[in-house]
Parts: structure tokens; C-alpha cells; sequence
């Protein structure tokens, strides 16, 4: 009797080595929780930061084609900026220099494309992704929900520590790290080749995917975006004409 109580006990001790082998070797190979980088369709890698429950890139998107391969148009005439209802992409100023710190800049129909301008798990953040952004880093929710207007003081949390003109830079405490990499008018100009490039050093600007729909906004082709400058601590929540180029920063799924 005791003899067989000793092989049962080594055989479920074995069972038990065994067991807890494979399953060490099952969470070694899960993918992470967390992950520190998100990959384009172009391949460009980007960093990525926690702040509260959501994960955000910390890089402005460079992408240049859709989720699906599709390319985006690289769109260089001012004129033909300014008349678009479909989704185009540009350097500021024309100049691929720019992209590496910058990232490059969209219209709205390009973040707003069902073939998808972000990777597989992540999205263009919507007008409440913002705002929860905001909220989390001590907006008030009155002034998070407050239209066409320069809110809160959360900007400097969300600013590069360096490369903002004016004595603009921020303090970064959330990660985020926004750097200044202005922006294209939406305008049809016809006195001039271009639509313009702004502001590079002191604004940038960062689309939401959300239609700015509302009893003010009926007769515009607007979308909500957000703004930080070089001369306060602000985020300013804007309606603007969809054929504006702005900077895209992703946000993952939850």
C-alpha cells in the first residue's frame, strides 16, 4: 500500500512539473499587453505611450499608403489641395526633410477613408477620445465639452520639452511628446500657386476623426480638431474645413 502511495505521488508531482513547463512556456510566447511600438502599412515604426487607460503614438503618422495597400495621393498643387473631397497626404512645404521630426500632414478624407489610414488595433482618435485625453491630464469636463475655444491648461503636459519657439516648450508630463509642425490651409486661394504651409515652430494641429455635426457647423465641411501653440498652455478644440492638412496621431482600440 505504501508503495503505490509513492508512485502516486510521483506521478502527480511529475504531472504538476509538467504542467507548470507548459504553461511558462504558453505566457513567454502571448503577445504583449503593452506594446512600446506600432508598425505602419509603410513599415515606419513608431513609439507608443500609456496615459491613464489609453495608448497613444507618441510620433506624428508618416504613413503613405492605406491599411489596404492603397496609396495616398501626395498632393503638391495648391489648387488641387484646395478642391479635394478625397484623401490626400503632403510635407510641410514639400520638403521630406520635414518628415522625420514632423510627420507628415492629411485632410480630413484621408483620416476619414474606409481603407483605413491606421494599422490593424488602432484608429484615428475620435472627438472623445480627446477629450478623455484631456480630462485625464486635468481638464475640467465643461471645459473639455466647450467648442471653437482655447480650454484648460493641459497643453504644456502634452508639449515637446524642446523645439517650440517663444519659450513654448512644455513640460511633456504625460509623454506625448506634440512637437510644432504646423500646418497646410484648407483654402482655395487663386491669387497664389499653393495653398499655404503655417506656423511651423509655433502650432500644430491634430485631426479627430468626428465630423464637426451641429446646428452652427450644418453648412461646413468641418471636422473637430485640437491645437497646441508656442504662446500658451492651452488645447484649443476647433471645427475645421475638412481640406486642412493636419498632423494624425493614433490611439489604440480598447
Amino acid at each position: 500500500m505504501l508503495k503505490f502511495k509513492n508512485v502516486f505521488f510521483i506521478v502527480t508531482f511529475s504531472s504538476l512539473l509538467l504542467c507548470l513547463s507548459l504553461s511558462c512556456r504558453k505566457e513567454s510566447v502571448l503577445p504583449k499587453n503593452e506594446p512600446d511600438k506600432v508598425t505602419d502599412a509603410d513599415g515606419n515604426v513608431y513609439q507608443t505611450i500609456k496615459i491613464g487607460n489609453q495608448w497613444w503614438m507618441k510620433e506624428n503618422l508618416k504613413v503613405t499608403h492605406y491599411r489596404n495597400g492603397d496609396p495616398i495621393p501626395d498632393i503638391t498643387n495648391g489648387l488641387a489641395w484646395g478642391n479635394l473631397t478625397s484623401g490626400a497626404y503632403c510635407d510641410y512645404n514639400h520638403d521630406t526633410s520635414n518628415v522625420s521630426t514632423y510627420g507628415r500632414l492629411y485632410n480630413w478624407y484621408a483620416v476619414n477613408d474606409s481603407r483605413n489610414i491606421a494599422p490593424p488595433g488602432w484608429h484615428v482618435p475620435t472627438d472623445d477620445d480627446w477629450k478623455e485625453l484631456e480630462i485625464f491630464l486635468g481638464m475640467s469636463n465643461a471645459d473639455a465639452d466647450k467648442d471653437d475655444q482655447y480650454r484648460g491648461s493641459t497643453g504644456n503636459k502634452l508639449k515637446a520639452t524642446s523645439g517650440w519657439q517663444r519659450d513654448g516648450n512644455g513640460t511633456n508630463e504625460s509623454g506625448f511628446t506634440a512637437l510644432p509642425a504646423g500646418f497646410r490651409s484648407g483654402e482655395v486661394l487663386m491669387d497664389i500657386n499653393d495653398a499655404p504651409f503655417q506656423r511651423l515652430g509655433d502650432y500644430t494641429f491634430f485631426w479627430s476623426g468626428t465630423s464637426a455635426q451641429s446646428e452652427e457647423y450644418s453648412n461646413c465641411e468641418c471636422a473637430w480638431n485640437r491645437y497646441l501653440d508656442a504662446f500658451g498652455s492651452g488645447v484649443g478644440r476647433y471645427a475645421d474645413t475638412k481640406g486642412q492638412g493636419c498632423s494624425v496621431r493614433l490611439v489604440r482600440d480598447k
